[in-house]
């Protein structure tokens, strides 16, 4: 799934008159880079959500015939539903496209940001992917301000932000003080990096997040609420390059990135 479906404010006066995912790029919008990433590594069953003028992606991929892909549109212009709910919106679309009656629950569910290049090999993330666990998250060492946290087995625990001192869930603030910081395998802070293979079972425990914030909520929280009982584990991508295509004025530095990705 390829959440394209914010608003890309960062991005204005470009997203003021078009989505964030049509925003060209070394000759080519940043959807048709994530679409030709996923094809390029064999899947092609995919599903865009939308939000921010849905028509122009709709339309967008009609003209190019969706890229050679099985691609669907989960539409989301009656509200934004952020990572978690727009994810649970498509649930339908993600266990059906493509997949026989047998097999269709079983399959991992690859998930990235419309607007995050990098050279993450991507069948070598899916490998990483264990059918008993909950799924793996792409993250790296980059500075940031807020880290997931991540024990000596590389297992999600908690989230925190370094410049407010906010530790998420409140009850592990004390297994913090002993991580260390971004030094990768083996535990510690580590920056969210947009991308992630979940199990199918991840449908199952999102009950709880809708009745405590609605049909609008995100995965990392979903991820902190299910942390203690279900393993969800740390991918850190060998020498690792990513952008996050998010300000307007980092659209050269973006452009010299993408091209060098060819």
């Amino acid at each position: 799934m390829i959440f394209a479906a914010g608003l890309g404010t960062r991005l204005k006066p470009l997203t003021d008159n078009m989505p964030k995912a049509l925003v060209p790029l070394a000759g080519k919008t940043l959807l048709q880079w994530q679409i030709e990433r996923l094809k390029a590594a064999g899947i092609t069953d995919i599903v865009v959500n939308v939000h921010h003028f849905p028509d122009m992606i709709i339309n967008y991929l009609k003209e190019n015939n969706h890229f050679g892909c099985n691609i669907q549109v989960s539409d989301e212009r009656d509200m934004l539903l952020e990572t978690g709910g727009g994810l649970r919106k498509a649930k339908a679309m993600l266990l059906e496209v493509g997949k026989p009656e047998s097999s269709k629950n079983d399959e991992p569910i690859l998930i990235c940001n419309v607007d995050i290049l990098s050279n993450i090999d991507i069948p070598t993330l899916c490998k990483a992917y264990n059918p008993d666990e909950m799924g793996v998250v792409v993250v790296s060492k980059r500075e940031t301000q807020r880290y997931l946290l991540f024990d000596k087995e590389n297992r999600l625990f908690g989230w925190t932000n370094i410049a407010t001192g906010e530790v998420r869930p409140a009850s592990i603030a004390s297994r913090t003080n002993s991580l260390p910081l971004r030094e990768g395998a083996g535990g510690g802070l580590l920056a969210f990096s947009g991308m992630q293979v979940l199990n199918p079972r991840i449908f199952e425990c999102m009950d709880a997040a809708v009745q405590a914030k609605g049909d609008k909520f995100s995965l990392i929280d979903l991820y902190l609420s299910i942390a203690e009982k279900e393993i969800l584990r740390a991918f850190i991508p060998e020498n690792y390059r990513m952008m996050d295509v998010g300000k307007i004025n980092q659209l050269s530095e973006a452009e010299q990135f993408a091209q060098n990705l060819q």
